[in-house]
């Protein structure tokens, strides 16, 4: 399987579940992601936000996806960077505008936190797979 078959099912659910590290307490939250492709998988959020600074500390992830019946579900865990590239900011502006509701409407803007989720793995698992998750085959990347 390969990371594009991953990304695919992301771009169609959206909705995730992201879990990050702080301190020891995991802490895991619902988001809307951005996109994903085959070099990753794409938030964005506020730079004030806790999770934002739990990402700093530990950028150590893992992200959730589940189809609207849960017949299937997708874990992602792996490793996030903060992306400064201003063309990727200012599309993350075009393709998000409700951002320009938080005063975010230049690349440039501090508030504006756009991470990529990297490196890691990727796998499916469904009913049938109960009981053998350890058997279940992943995509790194």
């Amino acid at each position: 399987m390969s990371l594009k078959e991953y990304a695919d099912f992301a771009n169609e659910v959206r909705t995730c579940y992201l879990a990050t590290v702080d301190e020891d307490q995991p802490r895991v939250r619902c988001l809307g992601m951005w996109y994903a492709d085959e070099t990753g998988f794409y938030f964005q959020a506020q730079s004030v936000k806790a999770m934002c600074k739990q990402l700093e500390k530990n950028p150590k992830v893992e992200v959730y996806f589940n189809a609207k019946d849960f017949s299937k579900v997708m874990r992602v865990s792996g490793t996030v960077k903060f992306i400064d590239d201003t063309e990727i900011r200012a599309r993350c502006i075009e393709e998000r505008p409700f951002v320009k509701n938080f005063g975010i409407t230049e690349p440039d803007n501090p508030l504006l936190a756009v991470f990529h989720l990297y490196t890691g793995e990727a796998y499916f698992w469904t009913m049938a797979d109960s009981m053998k998750e350890d058997q279940i085959p992943r995509v790194k990347f």
